[in-house]
C-alpha cells in the first residue's frame, strides 16, 4: 500500500482559547493534532487503515461485537469499562464508561456514551455512532470491514464524518481522532484476538 508524507496539523477552536468557565456548553476538546503517515487516496473525511491479522474473520468479528471488546483494544486509555451484550443487529447499542484524564485535554472527568450499531454484517462489517452528552449529537462513525486473506483476515478501520452535524462541521474540528490511534488499535485488536484463540 502506497504512503505518503503530509505535514503536521495543529487544528484549534477558538471557543476554548480561554478555561471553561460556569455557563459554557459542553463541548469538544479545542486542540487536536494530525499527521504522519496516511494512505494514499485518504478522503478528506474519512480515515482507513489496514492489517492483515492472522485469524478467522469470525473471531475478530466476536471481539469487536462485543462491548468489553471495544474496552480491550482501546488505545486511548480512555474506555473504563462497558455495559451491556454484545451486538447482533444494526440498532443495538451498549454503554461505555469513559475517563478522559488519559488524553489530559479537556477535563470532562468520568462520563458515559451509548454505542450504536449502524452498520451490521456478520463476520463481514461492523460500525457505529457515539451518542453522549454533547449537543447537538455529532453523528460521526467508526467501523471495521473484515476480508479473508493470504494469512488471515484483511482488517480495514475506518473513522468517517462525513455526515456529522452542520454545527460541527463548521467548528473545523474533524478529525477527532488520529491515523495513528487506528493503527493503534489495530495492533492491539490482533495481540487480543491471538491471546483469545490461545486460552
Amino acid at each position: 500500500m502506497a504512503c505518503t508524507r503530509r505535514p503536521r496539523q495543529t487544528l484549534r477552536s477558538s471557543r476554548f482559547s480561554r478555561p471553561r468557565q460556569a455557563g459554557d456548553s459542553l463541548s469538544l476538546p479545542y486542540r487536536y493534532i494530525t499527521g504522519g503517515w496516511h494512505d494514499a487516496g485518504m478522503s478528506t473525511e474519512r480515515i482507513e487503515v489496514q492489517r492483515t491479522i492472522p485469524a478467522e474473520p469470525a473471531a475478530i468479528f466476536r471481539l469487536l461485537c462485543d462491548p468489553r471488546g471495544h474496552v480491550a483494544i482501546d488505545s486511548t486509555g480512555m474506555l473504563m469499562d462497558a455495559t451491556g451484550d454484545p451486538a447482533s443487529a444494526v440498532g443495538d447499542s451498549f454503554v461505555v464508561h469513559m475517563d478522559r484524564e488519559a488524553l489530559n485535554d479537556y477535563p470532562l472527568g468520568r462520563y458515559d456514551v451509548t454505542v450504536t450499531i449502524v452498520k451490521y454484517a456478520a463476520d463481514r462489517e461492523i460500525a457505529w455512532t457515539i451518542l453522549g452528552r454533547l449537543r447537538p449529537q455529532i453523528g460521526h462513525v467508526y467501523g471495521y470491514q473484515l476480508e479473508p486473506a493470504d494469512g488471515g483476515t484483511l482488517v480495514t478501520s475506518y473513522y468517517d464524518w462525513s455526515d456529522i452535524h452542520p454545527e460541527w462541521r463548521e467548528r473545523a474540528i474533524f478529525p477527532v481522532i488520529s491515523e495513528a490511534a487506528l493503527r493503534a488499535t489495530l495492533g492491539i485488536l490482533d495481540r487480543t484476538v491471538r491471546r483469545t484463540a490461545r486460552s
